[in-house]
């Protein structure tokens, strides 16, 4: 019978492009089923799910819609609407792939509702909007595939409908290709890891020591992103333990800084309760190059490490630190499984090691001392001398977590 793929638009200004979409998926052998987000008024198509539908998810009437004047809010509601529709629909084993194709309007609802599918559901965006300042807030930290349309999607024309095959194909495909999500699987005593370039060294020594203990290691680049995307496959249940070298995401979306991750980040791990090592690598530094928010702060410290045209990094302020120290305290607090911080007293990256401009111990130790201050429970905090990309850490790093890991607690996960 083929795949089940949920097409998401607006039929009330693309229902001529909406029905060919699902025509076409239909001829290659899937069961397209359209949801309409309509939110302009009637429209002469017929869909699966109506828009009428959705708003009563949101716990609203079309008259509400119809009645409102605030663009926002009527878009905030068909999306609430669409999120628990998709939902419902996995929970009935009735969707394998969803796209959508539209404007900006679309394409942001649709990537809303796919950022709440699990990893490994096709997800396509066909929209004629896929300009750099947007694409990133359509990508996320989920698995979306977009594609641009080029010409404004009106009307039928050659052009057209070559697109709409486009994207029909791209769905299809991805549907035909792709297993199950649900026996997606990893084995037994997986751990992931952050790194970024300032500690490639550290990173690569994790991973050889995790992998002689017999851990499948799955690294990740903490630049705002990929640190997320590791967050939310831990939340789905990917992962037995975490090394979290670079957890600076967090400080980073507190400060506007460009590896802002959000400030949902560690507590995947934490709500799991899955064994945790981190470092602070980069939680006392930040970029300060040209596409830096607020960039002359940092630089008021003339201490500033220039790297290249485009990046440099400085020390965060005494006042920031301080609030990075009460967000990973609460970080801390919060979570339900074993959790260490192994903090290295030579300098928490490559570039902040004794003789840099960026190396300043007493002020690594006024966030540590901070950090501690605002714990309520017991944390396990090690201090070495070394820096960061010395073996010495990786190894204590390693073996606290391997320590976790066999203490037979931890869903049966042992050492290989």
């Amino acid at each position: 019978m083929g795949k089940k793929i949920v097409i998401v638009g607006t039929m009330d200004t693309k229902g001529e492009q909406l029905m060919m979409l699902k025509e076409k998926i239909g001829a290659i052998g899937h069961q397209p089923l359209l949801m309409d987000l309509s939110m302009g008024g009637k429209h002469g198509y017929e869909a699966d799910i109506g828009p009428g539908e959705i708003a009563a998810l949101a716990g609203k009437q079309m008259e509400d819609v119809f009645a409102e004047t605030d663009r926002s809010v009527i878009t905030g509601w068909m999306t609430q609407g669409a999120v628990a529709k998709a939902r419902a629909l996995l929970g009935e084993n009735s969707l394998d792939g969803i796209v959508a194709v539209g404007g900006m309007s679309i394409a942001l609802i649709g990537a809303r509702i796919m950022s709440q599918l699990p990893f490994g559901i096709p997800k396509v965006i066909g929209t004629t909007a896929a300009m750099p300042a947007y694409v990133g807030k359509l990508f996320g930290a989920t698995d979306i595939t977009v594609m641009q349309l080029i010409m404004e999607i009106a009307g039928t024309n050659d052009l057209i409908e070559n697109a709409i095959s486009q994207v029909a194909g791209a769905i299809c495909g991805m549907a035909a290709a792709s297993a199950d999500h649900r026996q997606l699987k990893l084995p037994k005593g997986s751990i992931a890891i952050t790194q970024i370039g300032f500690s490639d060294r550290c990173a690569k020594n994790v991973e050889t020591l995790l992998e002689e203990k017999g851990y499948t290691v799955f690294p990740f680049h903490a630049q705002g992103i990929s640190d997320r995307a590791m967050d939310k496959l831990i939340s789905q249940g990917f992962f037995d333990g975490v090394i979290d070298i670079v957890p600076a995401g967090l400080i980073e979306a507190k400060t506007n800084g460009n590896r802002a991750a959000d400030m949902n980040r560690l507590d995947a791990a934490g709500n799991r309760g899955i064994p945790q090592v981190w470092a602070p690598c980069c939680l006392n530094i930040t970029g300060a190059g040209p596409t830096r928010v607020n960039r002359e702060k940092y630089e008021a410290s003339g201490r500033v490490l220039r790297i290249d045209d485009m990046r440099a990094m400085a020390r965060f302020p005494k006042d920031e630190l301080e609030i990075g120290a009460s967000l990973y305290a609460e970080k801390l607090n919060n979570a339900k499984g074993p959790v260490k911080l192994v903090v290295p007293l030579k300098g928490w990256s490559s570039i902040d090691k004794p003789g840099s401009v960026l190396y300043d111990p007493e002020q690594d130790a006024y966030f540590i001392e901070s950090l501690k201050n605002q714990l309520k429970k017991p944390i396990e905090i090690e201090a070495i001398d070394a820096n960061l990309e010395e073996m010495e850490t990786a190894k204590r790093m390693v073996n606290s977590l391997d320590a976790m890991m066999v203490s037979g607690a931890i869903k049966g996960v042992v050492n290989a």
